[in-house]
């Protein structure tokens, strides 16, 4: 580590901080391990909470292992750990659906149950997950930079990107592409697995190429990285097995608490799996952005943030299907509804118009602002109209992304190909350097 990380570690602020993530998980695993007898918003909240400081735990442990495992290696097992909490809990919800095809066939539930199949909860939790990522996310990161950067010589108005950054948009590219034509199928099959999987294994090879880079670290992942090399790998596993036992205990009772809460309240079961289960698995990699926006190392922080939306959109949703057909004993797709339907086509097009919005590498504020609004429209105006018209809502918005998206794309036509170039062909060693847009 350079002097002036080592100047930036503070051992009683950093330790708090892992000691408050860990404290947050004794209640969800006590109420887990005794199963005492309290409301079902409690044990949501409790349980959301564990699984908030676990994947707090998880991420400051992925950023330090950085330190000692080969550049490829990390950079395949990163991958899968940054959406490990997202995916414990839709784990949960496609096996249960998978369970529930067995048993009542495509309908996932049984006759006459007025509530959400697992099924159509499992893809919820993916596409608010995958909107969440953009709308809240990506935003975060141009407009902390903005605000932090206004007592400067310049204040910040757009978010650059370096030119190696291709790799990851032109993967997210493919994943999205792809993407759009789900809305268009009767399930998420395995064949669907296989494609998008396979998109995730071209890319992990593609980035493995990188050159190894000492890692940035932040937070109390520098604190561990400040430690001697057998106590920071020791501090790493424990770390690790802390997190995962945690995940893996609470993420069933955690799904299981938001759907008996909403039934209990009448509140949409749907939205409380699509919109508060990410949010908690969420949040760390949310938090870990903003702080390397707060520090102005904005290329970090988004990039970071591309590529997690890439792990989301191939890894994530690519398990899914396969998941579902190991519980339901056969070769099934996962089946999609007309409701989720709608909600893979409004997360494709935001998809869309965010890759069309990165073709220059970089996000101004204007645009973050647009990302930031139309994700927030929808959200609100799904919120207040009647179920009646939600349909028409949800296809309004996702035609406001593609076209937005297509416009861009149509200006922007000739940053395709040199895009597309450095993200499969162009060697890393060139990708160092400037990027040159052509035309300007």
């Amino acid at each position: 580590m350079t002097d002036e990380e080592l100047r930036d570690v503070h051992p009683g602020r950093q330790g708090l901080g892992v000691g408050l993530a860990i404290g947050v998980t004794i209640p969800g695993i006590l109420l887990r391990t005794y199963h005492p007898d309290v409301p079902h918003p409690i044990e949501a909240l409790l349980f959301g909470l564990a699984i908030i400081g676990a994947a707090f735990v998880l991420s400051w442990a992925a950023e330090a292992a950085q330190l000692d495992i080969s550049a490829g290696l990390a950079i395949a097992v990163l991958a899968f750990i940054a959406v490990l909490p997202e995916y414990a809990v839709d784990f949960v919800l496609a096996f249960n659906g998978g369970q529930d095809f067995a048993e009542f066939g495509r309908a996932c539930k049984p006759p006459g149950d007025p509530g959400e199949s697992a099924c159509s909860l499992a893809l919820a939790n993916m596409t608010g997950a995958n909107r969440l990522l953009i709308g809240i996310g990506w935003s975060l990161v141009v407009f902390v930079a903005y605000y932090r950067s206004r007592r400067g010589p310049r204040r910040m108005t757009e978010i650059q990107l370096e030119r190696s950054h291709a790799v990851e948009v032109t993967f997210l590219g493919i994943a999205t592409m792809y993407s759009l034509t789900l809305p268009l199928k009767e399930s998420i099959t395995p064949v669907d697995a296989a494609i998008l999987v396979t998109i995730f294994v071209a890319y992990t090879i593609r980035v493995s190429r990188a050159p190894a880079e000492e890692p940035h670290l932040v937070g109390p992942a520098r604190l561990v990285g400040t430690f001697r090399t057998p106590q920071r790998r020791l501090s790493v596993i424990l770390m690790f097995t802390l997190a995962a036992t945690v995940i893996l205990l609470v993420a069933e009772v955690f799904a299981e608490a938001l759907v008996d809460t909403g039934r209990e309240f009448g509140i949409s079961e749907f939205l409380l799996i699509q919109w508060l289960a990410p949010l908690a698995s969420e949040a760390p990699e949310l938090l870990v952005a903003g702080l390397y926006a707060w520090r102005l190392n904005t290329n970090a922080g988004l990039g970071t943030l591309v590529s997690s939306k890439v792990n989301q959109w191939t890894l994530l949703v690519g398990t899914l299907p396969i998941v579902f057909s190991i519980a339901a004993g056969g070769l099934h797709g996962l089946p999609i509804d007309a409701h989720q339907r709608e909600e893979l086509l409004l997360t494709a097009a935001q998809s869309f118009f965010a890759l069309a919005v990165l073709l220059t590498l970089s996000i101004s504020t204007r645009e973050a602002i647009l990302l930031f609004t139309l994700f927030w429209a929808q959200f609100i105006i799904g919120a207040l109209v009647p179920e009646s018209v939600q349909f028409a809502e949800r296809i309004g918005v996702s035609a406001v992304y593609v076209l937005l998206g297509l416009a861009i794309f149509v200006r922007d036509r000739h940053l395709i190909a040199p895009l597309v170039r450095d993200g499969l062909i162009t060697p890393y060693r060139h990708l160092n350097r400037d990027r040159e847009i052509p035309g300007e």
